[in-house]
């Protein structure tokens, strides 16, 4: 899957009044607030929203910033990447990834070529000229801190950032603008996924996070409604699939077609894995699951 979110799953996951941005209207990016702008990669779809947000993110007045997630390798996304951080008076010092599926991960070494700037991640396979990360880990520069925080579950290798000085957490695909995402099965896993929305939870409610800042989508202004709605939803939809799978549903196919009914067949694939993701937790839970 190429896709990383999962507008299969947009009925009852966060609202207008989590993210402060009515669902219908479209999000642009730019500044949020004065640590964090938003370039939007031009690379909309029902996988990636309204296109990937790369993150430009520095201290006001800072003459170094980071860059989360820099989008696909697009030469017109790196040009606006490139303005965005002169316009804050600012050179690259780091290029960070939330995750390494292709819509954030493939303008990275462009990026870092264009900056001279290193490139870390979870998965050494998108490491560059620099160490990896892991969850505990910061990435400090004058004025701006991140804490790397460990959320697997939408994928093995995913990762959020606690931004203090905003009262913000960059999310990548774990939590989105809007809808709810894909457990990329089998890299990425269900119990691991409720136990990243737990941790989230948890930082919004410890340190009374303001704002969500997501890999796809609007930003989300009452982070602890929009973590509490997503899992309430993805409980609702483990729910759902072990009632099909109870009525008779056999496979994977079957429960797709049951539980997601409500959604186009485009997207039943990317609802196939999370599908098998749920099956996979139901069986380690010690529930019958087809």
């Amino acid at each position: 899957m190429t896709g990383s979110t999962d507008s299969t799953d947009s009925t009852g996951s966060t609202d207008s009044t989590a993210s402060g941005v009515a669902p219908d209207e479209p999000w642009r990016g730019g500044d949020v607030g004065p640590y964090a702008h938003c370039v939007l990669a031009d690379n909309p779809g029902p996988m990636t929203l309204d296109g990937t947000n790369t993150w430009v993110l520095s201290a006001p007045g800072g003459d170094r910033a980071l860059v989360v997630d820099p989008g696909p390798d697009s030469a017109g996304h790196l040009a606006a990447t490139l303005a965005a951080v002169a316009a804050r008076g600012a050179r690259v010092a780091a290029i960070l990834l939330t995750h390494g599926h292709p819509d954030h991960s493939d303008g990275a070494a462009a990026l870092a070529r264009a900056c001279s700037a290193p490139v870390r991640a979870l998965d050494p396979a998108h490491v560059v000229g620099a160490e990896g990360l892991v969850g505990g880990d910061s990435v400090e520069l004058p004025g701006l801190r991140l804490d790397v925080v460990a959320t697997p579950g939408h994928t093995g290798d995913s990762l959020s950032f606690v931004l203090r000085q905003a009262g913000a957490v960059l999310t990548g695909d774990t939590v989105l603008g809007r809808g709810t995402t894909v457990v990329a099965h089998p890299d990425g896993r269900l119990a691991d996924y409720l136990a990243s929305l737990d941790v989230l939870a948890a930082l919004a409610t410890g340190l009374s996070l303001a704002a969500v800042l997501p890999g796809h989508g609007q930003v989300l202004t009452d982070p602890s409604a929009a973590v509490a709605g997503y899992l309430s939803h993805r409980l609702q939809r483990l729910d759902q699939v072990r009632a099909a799978v109870a009525a008779g549903a056999n496979d994977v196919d079957d429960v797709v077609a049951v539980v997601y009914a409500d959604v186009g067949r485009s997207l039943w694939p990317a609802a196939a894995l999370s599908v098998q993701a749920q099956l996979a937790y139901l069986r380690e839970q010690g529930s019958p699951a087809g």
